[in-house]
């Protein structure tokens, strides 16, 4: 998730912001093509479409899995208020981080942290995919890591994983790509990595219900504004920090192929944050079993409007942008109008996702559902 500076201008993102922006040092470097702006920004737009209509339609079978490994985290209303506070905090740390400590150090930590998450997301994503073209004789093993603590009635459950051979295959893959991005940081080693997270975020992360959607959204529509234009935070930190929380596609592509370093760029934000309502549009949509997708379709042009208006007023105002500005009224505006249409406002609120409680050590059943029912 990141914030970019004015067109033609720095870089700038951090984990907790949101953003479009072209990127690079300007100094000493040429502007940008027509044609190589048209080509980097339409790639951006697809990059960003693509993990929210997968992750989607993933997120659909992923809340009916029973296994621990693929269930979905669901967002309460209390998270959802919680989080702008929480990213506020994690951006002005890191800020103060950078201040006090070595970039180089810091940006040595995160890349390792960010080298081992992307293998695994990575993974996680292409595994269905790969598991087309393992031949049917193929022998695949079953595994499970199993971290309890405890012992006899006391003993809880820390880590239940459960994967193949196919899935340790995947995993093999995932790592030549991290070793890549660790040696190179090329820009398609970042994308891969960064579209993984994406598309892993919109499948996984659920929200409970529509109005919690819309005080997550609403929430960091606040904080987008107020950090990107009341402060020099966001950008302070973007400059300094490197990881794959950002998709980036070079302007200068066409001049110098895969060694091109004039990039425009989309934060992972502005695509996991819109992202998980859309999905949870997507499985309100399923609820109504009319065997029609209007409130998916709807939020996804509705994406597509705020995010091509976005790129067009940054390019306007030649200043940097917090895309949710713009997404989030498009995103949650567009839909409330279908619904309002159709008479079915009422639906759309009262629709809650059901989840399985999580478990609680050493209380009954009830118990475990009455307190997740308090968390909501």
């Amino acid at each position: 998730m990141e914030e970019a500076a004015a067109h033609n201008g720095s870089a700038a993102g951090t984990g907790t912001g949101t953003g479009v922006g072209a990127g690079s040092p300007a100094a000493a470097r040429p502007p940008a093509t027509p044609e190589g702006m048209a080509l980097a920004y339409g790639s951006l737009v697809l990059m960003a479409l693509l993990p929210i209509f997968f992750g989607a339609l993933r997120s659909v079978s992923c809340a009916k899995s029973k296994n621990s490994s693929e269930m979905p985290e669901t967002i309460t209303s209390r998270d959802a208020a919680r989080f702008p506070i929480v990213a506020s905090c994690t951006l002005l740390g890191l800020y103060l981080f950078f201040k006090i400590f070595s970039q180089e150090y810091i940006n040595l930590l995160l890349s390792m942290y960010f080298f081992v998450l992307g293998i695994l997301a990575l993974s996680h994503t292409i595994s269905p995919m790969m598991n087309r073209f393992f031949p049917a004789n193929f022998p695949n093993k079953q595994y499970q890591l199993l971290f309890t603590q405890g012992s006899g009635e006391s003993k809880e459950e820390i880590v239940n994983y459960e994967f193949d051979t196919k899935d340790l295959v995947c995993l093999a893959l995932s790592s030549v790509v991290g070793v890549w991005y660790l040696l190179r940081k090329h820009w398609i080693a970042n994308n891969l990595f960064g579209l993984a997270f994406s598309l892993n975020g919109v499948e996984l992360l659920h929200l409970n219900n529509v109005s919690t959607g819309c005080i997550l959204l609403g929430g960091l529509f606040i904080y987008d504004v107020f950090w990107v234009f009341g402060t020099n935070v966001m950008v302070t930190v973007a400059k300094s920090f490197e990881a794959p929380i950002k998709l980036v596609f070079p302007q200068d592509l066409l001049e110098k192929g895969l060694e091109a370093d004039n990039f425009a760029m989309l934060g992972l934000g502005d695509i996991v944050i819109p992202g998980i309502f859309i999905a949870l549009l997507l499985r309100f949509d399923i609820s109504l079993k009319k065997n029609t997708h209007t409130y998916f379709y709807t939020s996804f042009v509705a994406y597509i409007f705020g995010l091509g208006l976005t790129i067009f007023i940054m390019h306007i105002f030649k200043h940097a942008q917090p895309a949710l500005l713009y997404l989030v009224p498009a995103c949650i505006g567009f839909p409330l109008l279908v619904a309002l249409a159709k008479g079915e406002v009422t639906e759309m609120f009262s629709y809650e996702e059901s989840s399985t409680p999580k478990e609680v050590p050493g209380a009954s059943k009830e118990e475990t559902t009455e307190a997740s029912k308090k968390e909501k």
